[in-house]
């Protein structure tokens, strides 16, 4: 190894973490609590990802769902494919690799002082609690809390605990719908951006952070041109479509922008000349 390289970071080789607590959210997500198996704790910023792998069976991009306030790492886990499949079958004490964090992140630094609207649909909660747990944990630094959420069915709905503990707070406002009524649900029925409506923070001045599945994009950008939020007051993202994690496969390539490398956390602004990203 040459001087220069000498102390620098190896980018594709995992540190060990081992599974602390674990739990199904809903009948196709898994929460899992990390702790690093050499000690110490990660330095990560809400919106970043990680690269979770198992030995020989492969890895895949998850987005990170705890605030760096906390320690070790949250995440959320989708019985998607071979390695999520195998690591649903985990239990606590097991171990997975972990590379990382990468990415974007969320704006915490420059929302100081303003307002912030989350628009989550399904598993877009995942990300954006990162966020939302930091601003709670520095409440003072910021305005007004306005958590939209919208999931396809009742049964789906993740964090019901949390969410319920954060509708109890006199400090911010929580709004939940789901697309399809249920038996044991009183509360509003519709897509997510029926609830866009019934925000009361002035939308225009604040930062409003978007991210669900691909087809919700262009009707909440739609919902929010049509209030006045200017384009650089939002933020996208698009954690879809990630493998490497490094820029070095091109898999999130979308023409000049690397999803991994200049995502995923995106100002709305900023992908206004790239129509393929939504």
């Amino acid at each position: 190894m040459c001087e220069c390289c000498k102390g620098q970071k190896d980018i594709y080789l995992p540190e060990l973490a081992v599974i602390s607590k674990r739990r199904m959210l809903n009948g196709t997500e898994l929460f899992l609590h990390l702790e690093k198996e050499s000690g110490g704790d990660w330095q990560y910023t809400p919106g970043q990802f990680v690269e979770v792998s198992v030995a020989g069976i492969g890895e895949a991009p998850i987005s990170i769902s705890s605030s760096p306030t906390q320690k070790g790492l949250e995440l959320v886990v989708r019985n998607v494919g071979s390695v999520t499949k195998v690591i649903h079958k985990m239990e606590v004490g097991h171990k997975v690799g972990i590379r990382g964090p990468y990415g974007s992140t969320y704006p915490i630094e420059q929302a100081k002082g303003e307002d912030l609207v989350f628009i989550c649909g399904g598993i877009g909660l995942v990300p954006q609690r990162s966020f939302i747990r930091y601003a709670l944990d520095h409440r003072s630094d910021y305005g007004s809390i306005t958590v939209l959420i919208g999931t396809k069915c009742y049964d789906m709905r993740l964090y019901r605990e949390e969410i319920a503990l954060w509708q109890e707070r006199k400090d911010m406002t929580v709004i939940e719908t789901i697309d399809t009524a249920h038996d044991c649900w009183d509360g509003n029925v519709g897509v997510v951006t029926t609830l866009i409506p019934k925000i009361e923070s002035d939308l225009p001045k604040s930062r409003v952070l978007v991210c669900g599945p691909p087809v919700m994009y262009k009707f909440v950008l739609m919902a929010l041109a049509e209030v006045g939020v200017p384009d650089d007051q939002i933020y996208v993202n698009l954690e879809r479509r990630m493998k490497c994690g490094v820029g070095k496969c091109g898999h999130c390539q979308i023409n000049d922008k690397y999803v991994c490398q200049d995502g995923p956390v995106f100002r709305w602004s900023d992908l206004a000349t790239v129509p393929e990203a939504i």
